[in-house]
């Protein structure tokens, strides 16, 4: 009877866990990446070498392809700083989301 009574808890646990609030995870500043760009491994710090502003937007080095200004992939930072979140964090995998620095 206590594998029922096991089963039971853990369909419990499991049922609880939608509810728990969706969270990215932070930059090293501290500053928490949105949930919206990360599920805790897509964001991390990049260079002003990384990417390259140009006219139609800009222009990611890694996976050569264009953000343009009014996207909604584009984000002003949170700590001052340029961050990428890609597809499992991978440098070469589609952006996600890119935050710039305001005045940058």
């Amino acid at each position: 009877m206590r594998p029922k009574l096991a089963a039971g808890v853990g369909l419990a646990m499991c049922v609880g866990l939608p509810t728990l609030p969706a969270r990215g995870h932070d930059a090293p500043s501290g500053w928490p990446y949105p949930p919206v760009c990360c599920s805790g491994i897509d964001c991390y710090p990049i260079d002003s070498r990384d990417f390259e502003a140009r006219r139609n937007g800009y222009f990611i080095r890694a996976t050569r392809e264009t953000i343009p200004y009014s996207s909604s992939k584009v984000h002003p930072s949170g700590d001052g700083h340029y961050h990428r979140c890609s597809f499992g964090g991978e440098p070469n995998a589609s952006t996600i989301c890119l935050f710039i620095p305001t005045g940058s």
